[in-house]
């Protein structure tokens, strides 16, 4: 079970503290559903260890909480954070202290790595954007590419990167998308289903040419999302936009290397689904 004061501290974080321990008993029933059978034949029964979580290369924390769930659940609570999510820290920092049972450490060990060094991934590579685009108004936000039953986590490691979340759920506003568009008929015609449907949600239209922006710019909406334009295709949509309170997000297309120069259009968001489907993992190890 997790202690009521990791509990608080994962809900302060803005994480479900039900959805946490669930995704840490099920990450331990599947590696050890019959117990740890190596550890058993090695090692006492009693025998005791320090061990420490350390990061072997430079990036962005995220999932030290979530480690410390895995090693409660574990029995193991003589442990210390030492490293907050959100920091960026460089190869060789220690993360995690933990002392007690070997084999308990053991048993925590790979799944605790397993989420500390996914999200710490995440919040790596979100962290890198978050540095291209400075200086400039927009913001990087994830998409719902993420993986099955892990989208609340990968979420908030998009956050300690220091990205912002675009919805966690469909039901969390309107996201009208071009089948959506050929479904309804026209831009115009599936904004106002929208409004009559569900009057007061915010209301996103993805569009694909100029002329799609300038209908849904007449209709009204909170967001217009560019997909897959040119940077002068962009620079001209903010142009259209500029007496306009709707905010513009532009994505698909996006890298790295060109993230400063859609950002410097003026758009009001880069959307960037690479965040949580295609980080690296954060190299990161545990040491007796």
């Amino acid at each position: 079970m997790i202690s009521p004061s990791l509990g608080k501290k994962i809900e302060a974080a803005g994480l479900d503290l039900a959805l946490v321990e669930q995704r840490v008993a099920q990450a331990l029933a599947e590696d050890a559903h019959a117990g740890d059978l190596t550890s058993k034949a090695t090692i006492g029964e009693n025998h005791r260890s320090t061990a420490t979580f350390n990061a072997r290369k430079t990036g962005t924390i995220a999932g030290t909480l979530v480690a410390a769930a895995v090693l409660e659940e574990c029995g193991l609570n003589n442990y210390e954070i030492k490293v907050n999510d959100g920091t960026s820290v460089e190869a060789g920092t220690t993360l995690i202290t933990v002392e007690g049972n070997t084999r308990a450490i053991l048993l925590a060990e790979r799944t605790a790595l397993n989420f500390l060094s996914h999200l710490s991934g995440i919040a790596s590579l979100t962290s890198s954007w978050v540095k291209e685009v400075a200086g400039t108004k927009a913001k990087v936000r994830d998409t719902r590419k993420t993986t099955p039953s892990m989208r609340e986590l990968e979420k908030y490691a998009v956050r300690m990167g220091g990205g912002a979340n675009h919805r966690m759920t469909l039901s969390d506003g309107a996201l009208i998308k071009d089948n959506h568009i050929a479904a309804a008929g026209s831009v115009t015609d599936a904004i106002n289903r929208v409004k009559r449907e569900f009057p007061g949600v915010e209301i996103e239209v993805e569009v694909d040419n100029l002329e799609q922006l300038k209908e849904a710019l007449h209709v009204g909406v909170d967001i217009v999302l560019l997909d897959n334009m040119s940077i002068e295709e962009t620079k001209a949509a903010v142009e259209l936009a500029k007496h306009s309170p709707t905010k513009l997000e532009s994505s698909g297309g996006l890298t790295l290397e060109n993230a400063n120069a859609y950002a410097s259009t003026g758009v009001d968001y880069l959307a960037v689904g690479a965040l949580t489907h295609s980080a690296p993992v954060l190299d990161i190890g545990l040491d007796f």
